[in-house]
């Protein structure tokens, strides 16, 4: 089996390809493998995706979401504390 430079596009053939071991380590070094029978080309080695997601990491937005007043909506407002709200002096 010939290696060649990274990046570049190997073709291997079937009965060439038995040590599938170098061949997925070949892949996982950045190169790209055809495998051909007869002459055509049949499968493409390529890395796997992740399938599975991140797992979510609770508390990453610990201290960075202040809620002022959760109820700041609730019953009538004095003018002072609307001119107050819309300054962004509210508490």
């Amino acid at each position: 089996m010939a290696t060649m430079a990274s990046g570049e596009h190997m073709t291997v053939n079937l009965t060439d390809a038995g040590d599938l071991g170098k061949l997925v380590q070949t892949v996982l070094d950045g190169e790209e493998i055809t495998i051909c029978r007869d002459g055509e080309p049949v499968v493409d080695l390529v890395p796997t995706r992740s399938v599975r997601p991140k797992p979510r990491r609770f508390g990453t937005m610990k201290d960075k979401i202040i809620i002022r007043d959760p109820n700041w909506h609730v019953g009538p407002q004095t003018d002072e504390e609307l001119e107050a709200w819309l300054k962004g002096e509210f508490e």
